[in-house]
């Protein structure tokens, strides 16, 4: 459970500015929407050393399976140009949906603790992770499907492609906290994705506005990062695999950026929710622990 508000709760990581109060990642109330996307980078500060760790592991593992399936279909081909190029694609979309699912579901874990005051280490997080992975897959493999789906759809005509993407975080919008809802209420994704349309319910246009912000940051530093490899190759020359490793590296590190950020946001959104639909934050006199 989610504790209530404190009397005086700090917006940022670090210590409470305010002298006796124990100092909250994110405060227990109701949010702005400027707040909302200011405190996931305050829930990802706190759990940094957590965060971090797992996204190094997790990016060196995909890569070393990206170059690994390349190299071999590489081989089966003939070193054809074509076959390694796909090879490299699908590989690296494999690698960046399973590394999508793990930061999906550590940062979500590592968050809700943050935010209820218990922190946990990366053992109880996979540990967490791995009691709700049955629904956090359904989710994923949903996820997946219609973001596919909408997307390919609006791609057919290039002028709708953008009215595609409004709907596609319209549709996001309904589910966007299923997953904190799975962690915390231990329930079925249909229940999830029922208990989060409740809940983000008279909301959905502000949580689209959040979703593109966040896809719009992802895009901000998508290009810098997408630079390094070409910088980087005038020291390690143009030589295919030397640019497939540092493509495919940067790919996947832009994706696992973005999937932390918004899973923060998920955490931070339902905080929110829960508060401005049940209250949260209202505190019960008499239910306090002495």
């Amino acid at each position: 459970m989610l504790p209530a508000a404190e009397s005086a709760g700090a917006v940022g990581a670090g210590n409470d500015p305010v002298p006796g109060s124990p100092g909250t990642t994110v405060p227990i109330r109701p949010l702005s929407f400027r707040e909302l996307l200011d405190e996931p980078f305050a829930l990802i500060q706190a759990n940094i050393v957590v965060l971090a760790g797992t996204t190094a592991i997790g990016l060196v593992l995909a890569e070393l399976v990206v170059v690994g399936i390349t190299g071999g279909i590489s081989s089966l081909t003939d070193g054809s140009d074509a076959g390694t190029a796909w090879a490299a694609i699908l590989a690296t979309a494999a690698c960046a949906w399973l590394l999508r699912f793990l930061l999906r579901g550590m940062t979500v874990a590592v968050g809700l603790a943050t935010v209820a005051r218990s922190p946990i280490k990366w053992r109880t997080a996979l540990g967490r992770v791995a009691a709700v992975a049955g629904p956090l897959l359904v989710f994923q493999v949903m996820y997946t499907l219609v973001g596919v789906g909408v997307l390919v759809g609006g791609s057919i005509l290039i002028i709708t492609y953008p009215l595609a993407l409004i709907w596609l975080g319209y549709l996001r919008a309904g589910r966007f906290v299923a997953v904190p809802v799975i962690f915390v209420e231990r329930t079925t994704h249909a229940g999830a994705v029922a208990r989060s349309k409740l809940l983000v319910e008279g909301a959905q246009s502000s949580i689209t506005g959040l979703w593109l912000a966040c896809r719009a940051l992802l895009v901000l530093i998508a290009v810098p990062l997408l630079g390094i490899p070409w910088y980087l190759a005038d020291f390690t020359g143009t030589h295919r695999w030397q640019v497939i490793v540092l493509l495919t590296s940067a790919a996947l590190l832009i994706i696992a950026f973005g999937e932390v950020v918004e899973s923060a946001t998920r955490v931070v959104s339902y905080v929110d929710r829960r508060c401005r639909r049940e209250g949260l934050d209202i505190r019960v006199p008499g239910t306090e622990k002495r």
